[in-house]
C-alpha cells in the first residue's frame, strides 16, 4: 500500500511543481557595462539593462547611441514592452 502510494502520487506531485514553477519564472533584468560616446568627455562607461539583439537601439539622454564595447561597434538595444 505505502508503496504503490509513492509511485503514484510523487510523480504526479514532481509533475505539478515543475508546471507551477515554470509558470513563475520571469526574465531578469542583469545590468551589463555599455558605453557612449559623450561629444566633450569622450567614451563614458554606463550600467544598462539594454539587450544585444532587436529593433530600437538603446540610447542616454535619448540623444547617444550605447554600444557593447568601448570600440563603439556592437549597438545595444531597448527591451521590448
Amino acid at each position: 500500500m505505502k508503496s504503490s502510494f509513492f509511485k503514484i502520487v510523487l510523480p504526479a506531485f514532481a509533475i505539478l511543481l515543475a508546471a507551477g514553477l515554470a509558470f513563475a519564472t520571469e526574465d531578469r533584468n542583469i545590468p551589463q557595462t555599455g558605453y557612449y560616446d559623450h561629444p566633450i568627455l569622450g567614451v563614458q562607461e554606463i550600467e544598462t539593462d539594454c539587450l544585444d539583439s532587436g529593433s530600437d537601439q538603446c540610447m542616454v539622454n535619448d540623444q547617444y547611441p550605447v554600444f557593447k564595447n568601448q570600440g563603439l561597434s556592437i549597438p545595444l538595444y531597448e527591451r521590448p514592452e
